[in-house]
């Protein structure tokens, strides 16, 4: 909406603030800035006031706007702008580009490869930021958004990472929202909280404010406003620039409002209600343009607020000089724009017009409009590429052909589906559905569903997706063939298993079945055996299993016999998941079938699905994330959230194991927020049980309580990730208490879960601490060996993880068996594959400290030295306290914790050197004598004697010249 007063009145702040953004930019230290406000306050008149100061300057401008009015256009407003890089006629240079450079082609047609690449949206905000610096060229560049409040979600999703990225930057993005419940006004407010974004509000205009737009309006003096015009329009426009444009140009144009050689006055009666005086104005501009001016623009106002001339001109037949002619009569008589910067295209200034327009056509008027403006861009854009495809499907359905509306629909959606635009995909396909809902084609509608279903899964809208479950009923009555309907209660099937519903999915599992029948084909069979397969895996029940390894089995063989690649891929990962536990070979070989089967046949996809299942397998042998974090850029890559966000969760996990308690605890926050909002059950559940182990690591019962109270609300009880809770949280809970009674009860209640409901997931305890328990507890001897021996020969034995208490617990039956030598040694083993995992490395040393001192053999010492400041670091107090008792019953000396205890290394603090002894050893490596260091520590050469005597006994150096030589290699303290 764009005022034509000739200055801007009453925003004189907010035109400061933007002036200094723009000179900012121009500096390198861009940013964004969100100019907020209702319809019709004047959004539009100060970001065209920002356009011209901009280009005054020198900076480069692109404009791209949003739009309701007609179907949803994926990235509409960023095409829009980055198209006007094209259109200036200078170069864009794209070798900085580099690898980003194909990404653009989902928003620049010219480097469109045809490929639809779907990358992620993060993937291509960075590739939109590098564009935008790139051709800011030294000089600054505003990109002006108009309207960010009728974006699609993943224009949105780009603005975001522009928004975090933009400063020191030569770039400064400026967007206009509404005050209204939307996306894009809660992104601004997020983007002021953080500090990341301006948030400008304009307020309405207060009555001196009005009374000076009136003036400009008039040409006149603000004193040569009349009062009761004042009085009318400050009450009617509530402070609105934009009503009281119009209104003022209802009143002189209604005659009510007169110019005399003695200035404005009011000759008529003002008052008049304000949307029926706003019509009445538009319509009695556009009757001035006579009919066939009015026919002109009531055809454009069918083709939306937005019009290309070229269309409208084949629709209407006009000659060119006529169309020229009745333009910029609209444009004189302020009813319509040029669409800036996109050529050929014009805008109605105000949806107000629109709708006036409306008022004058019957339905049957508007429908053969419609089917007229459909034909003509169908004859002028066979392809219907870009936005033109869902144009035309809208043109379609006001016209009345429903069928072919929908098939357009659906095919704007499967192409936006493809460039990962799920938001926009889903409002496509879902109005495709419902169009062709009770068609005389099912197929077709069955089409659609295979589409809709997994996009809503990946949006998380598990809701919706059930809710057309109702649906296949119809289909199946409708005729659609027994294959094709089983495939799409298969598809649902999936979407359960994605969302953890397991009833829901064996349910539609049933029903794919009994349309198949007692006899079915191969072919059909195999996709619903492999989705009844991973459902299997997750529901609750003693023989899970064997029934998801049977199922599968049968899935595969058919597939390979039918040549169905999709189905082999998902059946030998679901596999390789259950041949884990006995052969981690076996599984390795049959995840690298997965990834040849789906390289093979460019399954995407499943290629995806078989990195992230090895990636993890990787992880739980030798504690390496390297291969998760790779398939997670490539889930990113694809788009597909539940991957990223099932990755996510493991390494969150892995932060917590490895002692990353605060970057764990703001990674489950984040990741949390976003897999409750979609639904993702798994997921929750998942980072739910590593955010319980993470307050039990830390000895914080009433964390891990709540934490477990909110995992179990979301269907936690027979879950995969049950045993977890107990295993990894409440044992390690009750360690961290010192209460190893409860610890064992946890772990008898982790084998009774695993009995009932066996898991995939091999960090429960059984196979790890549990064997150090069951040991310390009073079981060697034979018994003791060979359960040693039995956990140590397993899979799950030699994971990582497991495998440091296997090796803790080794030690402990090596003392007992009198082999001191080779307990040490399975100490150090241990404590190497502890390594990465400093909580459970030091628990482990006060563990065996008491068991080692018994036996004779080891550092106990210096364990319990090493465990205890471990554990008064981190405030696991019960610990700490149990350490010291333990020194105190070897009879080694307790130290306090001095300020500066933190600096000495560990392998002195486990010897017992205290810091006022560290600052002597640290100052004896520049040679200096007991006078000098006394001198320095502000002690005396007496009390430096003693220090480096015990320093002596200590470390077990020989004498004062070889203590000095080692805190020289020691380096700086």
């Amino acid at each position: 909406m764009r005022s034509h007063a000739p200055y801007v009145v009453g925003r004189d702040s907010q035109l400061r603030s933007l002036q200094q953004a723009l000179s900012d930019a121009r500096q390198g230290r861009g940013g964004v800035v969100f100019l907020v406000g209702e319809a019709g306050i004047g959004k539009s008149r100060l970001a065209a006031e920002a356009v011209g100061t901009a280009f005054d300057s020198g900076m480069r401008v692109l404009r791209g706007r949003s739009s309701t009015t007609g179907p949803t256009v994926p990235f509409r407003p960023l095409t829009e702008a980055l198209m006007s890089l094209f259109r200036s006629g200078e170069p864009v240079d794209d070798l900085a580009l580099g690898p980003y450079r194909p990404v653009l082609g989902r928003l620049i047609p010219d480097w469109n490869t045809g490929d639809h690449e779907n990358s992620s949206m993060v993937i291509l905000g960075e590739a939109v930021l590098r564009l935008l610096i790139g051709a800011a060229k030294g000089r600054g560049q505003l990109l002006l958004l108009e309207d960010l409040h009728d974006a699609d979600p993943e224009t949105l999703a780009v603005v975001e990472y522009l928004v975090d990225n933009l400063e020191y930057t030569p770039v400064l993005l400026l967007a206009t929202i509404r005050t209204e419940f939307c996306d894009a006004l809660d992104l601004a407010g997020s983007a002021r909280r953080r500090g990341v974004g301006t948030l400008i509000e304009l307020p309405p205009l207060t009555r001196p404010q009005v009374r000076d737009m009136i003036a400009a309006q008039l040409g006149t003096e603000p004193d040569g406003v009349p009062e009761t015009v004042l009085d009318r329009l400050c009450d009617d426009s509530t402070g609105s620039p934009f009503l009281i444009e119009e209104l003022l140009q209802s009143m002189i144009s209604g005659g009510a409002l007169v110019q005399g050689t003695d200035g404005w006055r009011v000759v008529g009666d003002l008052r008049s209600d304000v949307s029926t005086a706003l019509a009445r104005g538009i319509l009695r501009r556009i009757d001035r343009l006579g009919p066939q001016g009015q026919t002109l623009l009531s055809a454009a106002a069918v083709l939306g607020r937005r019009f290309p001339l070229t269309v409208l001109q084949r629709m209407t037949g006009i000659d060119d000089r006529s169309l020229l002619s009745h333009l910029h009569a609209g444009v004189a008589a302020q009813l319509v724009v040029p669409d800036e910067p996109a050529p050929d295209w014009y805008a109605f200034r105000h949806p107000l017009t629109v709708e006036a327009l409306f008022t004058q056509l019957t339905p049957g008027t508007r429908a053969e409009l419609a089917g007229r403006a459909a034909d003509a861009v169908q004859a002028l854009h066979p392809e219907l590429t870009g936005e033109w495809c869902p144009l035309v499907a809208g043109l379609r359905a006001e016209a009345g052909e429903r069928a072919e509306a929908g098939r357009l629909f659906a095919e704007a959606g499967r192409r936006a589906l493809a460039d990962g635009a799920i938001g926009s995909a889903i409002t496509l396909l879902d109005r495709a559905e419902r169009l062709l809902a009770g068609s005389a084609d099912p197929a077709r509608r069955a089409e659609v569903l295979e589409s809709l279903l997994p996009a809503l899964a990946e949006a998380g809208d598990f809701t919706r997706a059930f809710d057309l479950a109702e649906h296949l009923h119809a289909l199946g009555g409708a005729g659609l063939s027994a294959p094709r309907l089983a495939a799409l209660h298969t598809r649902l099937a999936k979407v359960a298993h994605t969302a953890g519903r397991w009833a829901d999915g064996n349910r539609q599992i049933a029903r794919a079945r009994a349309v198949l029948g007692p006899s079915p084909d191969d072919a059909a069979s195999a996709p619903v055996d492999v989705a009844a397969a991973y459902l299997a895996l997750d529901t609750p029940g003693p023989d899970r299993t064997q029934q998801a390894e049977k199922l599968a089995r049968s899935a595969v063989e058919a597939a390979q016999r039918h040549d169905l690649p999709t189905v082999v891929c998902q059946a030998w990962e679901l596999l390789a998941s259950v041949a884990r536990e006995r052969d981690p070979a076996e599984a390795h070989a049959m995840l690298e079938r997965a990834l040849t089967t789906a390289e093979r046949h460019r399954l995407p996809l499943q290629r995806m699905y078989a990195l992230t299942r090895i990636g993890g397998n990787g992880w739980l042998a030798d504690g390496d994330a390297t291969g998760l974090a790779t398939a997670r850029d490539e889930a990113l890559r694809l788009g597909s959230a539940t991957i990223v966000y099932t990755i996510d969760g493991i390494l969150i996990l892995d932060s917590v194991l490895r002692g990353e308690f605060a970057a764990a605890r703001a990674a489950a926050e984040e990741c949390l927020t976003v897999v409750r909002r979609l639904r993702l059950a798994p997921a929750v559940r998942y980072v739910l049980m590593a955010r319980a182990t993470l307050a039990a690591h830390l000895g914080d019962r009433a964390g891990m309580d709540e934490a477990l109270a909110a995992f179990a609300a979301w269907d936690g009880a027979g879950s995969q990730e049950e045993p977890l809770t107990l295993g990894l949280a409440r044992t390690f809970c009750a360690l961290m208490e010192e209460d190893r009674e409860t610890a064992r009860r946890e772990l008898h209640a982790v084998g009774e879960l695993e009995r009932d409901n066996p898991s995939t997931y091999y960090l429960s305890g059984r196979h790890g601490i549990g064997l150090l328990l069951d040991v310390l507890d009073g079981l060697d001897g034979r018994a003791g060996r060979a359960r040693h021996d039995e956990a140590a020969a397993t899979a799950p034995g030699r994971m990582r993880w497991n495998r440091q208490f296997v090796l803790f617990a080794d030690a402990v039956l090596l003392g007992r068996e009198g082999r001191p030598q080779e307990a040490a040694a399975a100490v150090a083993e241990a404590l190497r594959a502890a390594e990465p995992y400093p909580t459970t490395l030091h628990l482990g040393l006060r563990l065996v400290a008491d068991a080692a001192h018994a036996d004779g053999w080891g550092e106990p010492v210096a364990w319990l030295r090493r465990a205890e400041h471990h554990f008064h670091q981190h405030d696991v107090a019960a610990v700490a306290n149990a350490c010291r008792a333990a020194l105190r019953r070897l009879g080694a000396p307790v130290h306090q914790h001095r300020t500066g205890t933190s600096r000495i290394p560990e392998d002195l603090r486990a010897l017992g050197v205290t810091v006022r002894e560290y600052e002597v050893f640290v100052l004896l490596a520049e040679r200096l004598s007991n006078k000098d260091i006394a001198d320095r520590l502000y002690i005396s050469p007496r009390t430096v004697e003693k220090h480096i005597a015990s320093l002596i006994t200590k470390t077990d150096e020989p004498n004062r010249t070889a203590l000095c030589a080692r805190s020289a290699a020691a380096g700086p303290g």
